[in-house]
């Protein structure tokens, strides 16, 4: 057999299993995986060692943002830095969330979410679509669905920003997508309660005395639960399907296994930050770096998470990736309303799953490549083409060592970020060796891919397990 590419003597590890095995690349696909590749087609292949390493399919991050206008200014990191960062921490595949601003239609967000990647994108990409305007928007759902696009997204919050969707908006597409085999992805916030605990605490006197910790003291758990409650609630009578996304509480993961028990289709996904910190970061000289939608809630809510992961009512993880340095998180100037939400993180998603999973024994090595590959491309349409080590699938692969560590240092990565919410930590998990579609991107540690290599992948069938 004629192959590209052999990575030879590695543990090749899926969410089921772990083998001794070399994998072989021929173009864009895994040809074959079996011992002694190395010995037995070697004639004019690339070799790859893997010895003393994993070799795991490349990572899937379903919840990102690059260059997204927001809070009064634009995230940090674009289809560039964004998709270089991603590549050096394993990520393979990113799923944006395309937004129509005022009066644009769905077909505008995506030509103008297409743009910003076209040229740039080191690695793959997908998109969802946020909802802004469901009357308006609700007839081109179906076309969206044939481009590839079966995802989409209702906010349960932010109504400045034209982006809020009410409970009838939410009931019509489940509706809709049901009959269309689309999923709904739900940001679960109650804001009528939070915009009135935000004004109560709006104060000087407040701000002087809590800083950015008010970010925590408007935002208590409930606000979450809550809107969780209500949107299960509409799933169940709709018979729709719900992916609540970046889910930070413990609440929360009980709401979605009960749901799961009562035969409801609903999934929950997490993020790194919310496995890895807690809100005592808002409490420090540079707390208000640390603020996101949903903020960062406390140590028991991160028990309740891995013990979600573990048990399957949480089913993936990502990042929610909306990059601001620190000029731009300096707008607060004192008044946490105004931060920019949002954190870098694709390149430490891995690594921070990783350490703080695997290694910690919160995870089995199977459990993160499910919880980082497997279980994201599946939900979101992409499997087995991503997420997945297997004859036919995409070469996508992170070749990591199982314990070596590396300290976290901004600037030494990819990112244009000035800080990182992991700064100074040791992670293992980052990749040795990335491979997108067949092409090396990251070796040694080194981003050695090229811009425009990354394709736009559309999907189907959401929502499996």
């Amino acid at each position: 057999m004629k192959l590209d590419t052999i990575i030879h003597g590695g543990r090749v590890v899926t969410a089921r299993k772990t083998v001794l095995a070399d994998v072989g690349i021929r173009g864009e696909k895994i040809v074959a995986i079996g011992p002694r590749l190395a010995k037995t087609s070697a004639d004019g292949a690339k070799l790859v060692s893997a010895q003393g390493r994993y070799v795991i399919p490349g990572g899937v991050d379903a919840h990102v943002h690059l260059a997204l206008p927001f809070c009064g200014t634009v995230s940090a990191d674009d289809y560039d830095s964004g998709t270089r960062a991603a590549a050096c921490g394993g990520v393979t595949t990113l799923i944006d969330f395309a937004i129509p601003y005022g009066e644009e239609t769905l077909q505008q967000a995506v030509d103008n979410w297409q743009g910003r990647a076209a040229g740039k994108a080191c690695v793959d990409y997908s998109l969802h679509l946020a909802i802004t305007n469901w009357e308006r928007q609700k007839q081109d759902i179906k076309r969206m669905i044939d481009q590839g696009i079966p995802t989409f997204k209702e906010f349960m919050i932010y109504a400045a920003q034209g982006w809020q969707s009410d409970d009838a908006a939410i009931y019509g597409a489940l509706e809709t997508l049901r009959d269309l085999g689309g999923m709904l992805c739900v940001h679960a916030e109650s804001s009528r309660v939070l915009d009135m605990l935000i004004e109560r605490h709006h104060t000087p006197a407040e701000m002087k005395k809590h800083g950015a910790y008010l970010h925590t003291l408007t935002r208590p758990n409930f606000i979450e639960a809550e809107a969780i409650e209500r949107a299960i609630r509409w799933t169940k009578a709709t018979g729709g399907r719900l992916f609540v996304v970046h889910m930070s509480t413990g609440e929360g993961a009980d709401l979605v296994k009960r749901a799961q028990e009562d035969g409801v289709h609903v999934l929950a996904e997490t993020c790194a930050q919310y496995l890895a910190l807690d809100d005592r970061v808002f409490a420090g000289k540079d707390g208000h770096l640390y603020a996101t939608c949903p903020q960062i809630k406390k140590p028991q809510d991160q028990k309740r998470l891995w013990a979600g992961l573990k048990n399957g009512e949480v089913c993936s993880i990502s990042t929610d990736t909306c990059t601001f340095t620190r000029a731009q998180k300096a707008m607060w100037n004192g008044d946490w309303t105004k931060i920019p939400m949002g954190m870098p993180g694709l390149e430490t998603l891995l690594p921070v799953v990783y350490t703080q999973g695997v290694l910690k024994r919160r995870l089995t090595v199977n459990q993160f490549v499910d919880k980082c590959c497997t279980a994201p491309a599946r939900v979101m349409g992409l499997y087995p083409r991503k997420g997945t080590l297997q004859i036919g699938s995409d070469a996508d692969l992170a070749i990591v060592h199982p314990t070596q560590k590396r300290k976290v240092d901004w600037h030494q990565m990819q990112t244009n970020c000035d800080w990182s919410p992991y700064q100074g930590w040791n992670l293992a998990g980052f990749a040795e060796h990335t491979f997108c579609r067949g092409q090396q991107v990251v070796a040694d540690y080194k981003f050695v891919g090229r811009n425009g290599h990354g394709q736009f992948i559309p999907r189907a069938n959401p929502g499996q397990v």
